[in-house]
């Protein structure tokens, strides 16, 4: 299968706030609400922020975004592009439960490092950093190439709608919980996780020269072997069939190596 982007890749090296928005989830069933349509565990919030993902009922990813515990609301940090979608989305799962969504304009900040008081730590990874909702400035680093060191997709990037969130290392990136119970796409992510080998997935490698993202990756001999996504630094992150990720590839005018 062939991986595209199709939603365009910022490529920011300076952290911004503009492309973020909060959802503000209330109601005394907001937990249990959450619980029944997210990859993760809400339990997880009591230790601080957590990493998930909204999918199909076919088990392909919409949109991920992180949960912040707020007092006696729970904050949505979302991609902008994504926040009335996921509204919509949201207020259409909601039915019965007493659950009140907001759209806001709390501000989203994040910079490296440990997490400052008032901020909460990046669960994905500790070189990712911290998230602030307090209004305070962002502050610089090359997050393309912390991303592309640690294998960390991004939305509109790597992150696209024929995206399997296992091919992408959400387990890695603690983005999934096998133990919480049902949720939407929940089987098809179980199957994958107990019933196969993954066969392709998100990879980093060694690049020489440059290519658009979204570049078909092909091996010497022709054949299709995946698509090239972010590179920084002579590395990128690639999205390859295993029994091909082998010798030398090459991505448009780019030479891969595994």
């Amino acid at each position: 299968m062939k991986r595209h982007n199709t939603r365009k890749c910022r490529g920011d090296t300076v952290a911004t706030e503009n492309d973020r928005k909060v959802i503000e989830i209330t109601g005394e069933d907001r937990l249990h609400f959450l619980q029944g349509l997210i990859t993760n565990d809400m339990n997880r919030l009591e230790d601080g922020a957590v990493y998930a993902a909204l999918l199909t009922p076919q088990g392909k990813f919409i949109v991920d975004f992180f949960l912040v515990p707020g007092g006696e609301a729970i904050l949505m940090d979302v991609p902008t592009s994504e926040a009335e979608m996921l509204m919509k989305r949201l207020t259409m799962y909601k039915l019965r439960a007493k659950v009140a969504l907001a759209l806001t304009d709390r501000p989203v900040s994040r910079g490296p490092g440990p997490a400052p008081e008032g901020a909460v730590q990046d669960p994905r990874a500790p070189e990712m950093g911290w998230r602030a909702y307090d209004g305070r400035p962002s502050e610089e680093a090359d997050w393309d190439a912390i991303r592309v060191a640690l294998c960390i997709p991004e939305f509109g990037a790597e992150l696209t709608p024929d995206t399997f969130i296992l091919e992408a290392g959400f387990e890695r990136l603690h983005g999934v919980d096998f133990k919480k119970g049902c949720y939407v796409g929940q089987e098809v992510t179980a199957r994958m996780k107990h019933k196969t080998e993954l066969r392709k997935g998100l990879t980093t490698v060694d690049i020489e020269g440059h290519a658009p993202v979204g570049t078909e990756i092909v091996t010497e001999d022709g054949k299709t072997a995946g698509t090239l996504f972010t590179q920084s630094g002579g590395r990128a992150i690639a999205y390859l069939r295993f029994d091909r990720a082998k010798g030398v590839l090459r991505a448009g005018e780019a030479t891969l190596t595994v």
